[in-house]
């Protein structure tokens, strides 16, 4: 397995995300998720990714299960920044963001206590709060840092004007955004910001959560608790419209004798050495096709015919409803 770093972060160069294990795309038993995640130690997989949204809460208590015996091998991330009720059926239980530097504070000593260990590794914003400057958030979770309880702070769909607002009061060491060849957003302002800060850039659903590498083909594939369902691009229409560059990419894939999931985090991973993706798996059979990724070499040639599979212009469907989309990029 390569390396890369975020800040003062030494990770391996693709990471795990942890969610679908507990929350959004339907979970599975504990014990297959375990394994799945002391796989990825024994591959190499040093940088693992959670937050207090998912389950909400249970994915940080799974995690810190999982890797307790491999605490001194891991790095483990997980976010704040969102209130909760009670979830209807096929609702969320999330009802607004909070980035009050009490919250801040109150989430980091529960997340600490859910996952098992004296220190978080990497501790994000989930999302932006307007209603709380961001010098302020990012004041408490440098005092968290200065207290011990937190090594290094990020953000997550921060824009660039944030990031750079953030990064005068205390180091970040990473922004984790959605980024993949049919979400392109970051590559405008804020993948240059990072580039320019020093600071590493995490993509989550670097495989279109699960479309790019053609494991979806229909909504009927789909849980009936799955929370694609609800979005856009996985609508029977845009899924269909889209599918034709999921065949230009396996096509790809097949002349490189390469899964097409490890052609599209290769493509991720050669957009920047300051780039580490983390991927979300459940089984263990993607989760070692994704780690091969780090290996594959592409060229410029490849790198471009690529990124033309998957013209940003023609992606069908928005990344999230509308009500999604008023919380990123903040």
């Amino acid at each position: 397995m390569k390396h890369r770093t975020l800040g003062k972060l030494t990770v391996s160069a693709i990471g795990l995300g942890c969610m679908g294990m507990s929350y959004a795309y339907g979970g599975q038993e504990e014990a297959k998720s375990i394994a799945t995640l002391r796989r990825a130690v024994e591959l190499g997989v040093t940088f693992f990714d959670t937050a207090e949204a998912y389950g909400p809460f249970e994915n940080e208590v799974l995690v810190g299960k999982a890797l307790k015996d491999m605490r001194d091998k891991v790095v483990i991330a997980t976010k704040f920044g969102f209130t909760f009720g009670a979830a209807g059926a096929g609702s969320s239980p999330i009802t607004g963001v909070d980035s009050r530097p009490e919250h801040v504070k109150e989430v980091a000593e529960a997340s600490l206590k859910r996952l098992g260990i004296d220190q978080i590794d990497l501790y994000y914003q989930h999302r932006v709060d307007p209603n709380v400057p961001i010098e302020d958030t990012v004041g408490a979770m440098a005092d968290l840092v200065r207290q011990g309880k937190v090594k290094a702070i990020g953000l997550s769909e921060a824009s660039a004007a944030t990031i750079r607002r953030a990064h005068k009061v205390h180091p970040i060491a990473a922004v984790q955004s959605e980024y993949s060849l049919w979400t392109r957003d970051p590559e405008a302002e804020v993948l240059p910001a990072c580039r320019e800060l020093g600071i590493g850039f995490v993509p989550y659903s670097p495989l279109g959560r699960g479309f790019l590498a053609g494991a979806i083909r229909s909504v009927e594939q789909l849980a009936d608790n799955d929370w694609r369902r609800t979005q856009p691009r996985f609508q029977a229409d845009a899924i269909k419209a889209n599918l034709a560059f999921v065949e230009t990419l396996e096509s790809i894939a097949a002349g490189k004798k390469i899964t097409p999931a490890q052609l599209v985090l290769a493509w991720v991973l050669h957009q920047g050495d300051f780039i580490v993706p983390i991927p979300g798996v459940r089984k263990i059979n993607h989760l070692e096709d994704n780690a091969a990724a780090v290996d594959v070499v592409l060229t410029a040639k490849e790198l471009a015919m690529i990124a033309a599979a998957v013209p940003k212009e023609a992606v069908a469907g928005k990344r999230y409803t509308d009500e999604g989309l008023k919380l990123v990029n903040g």
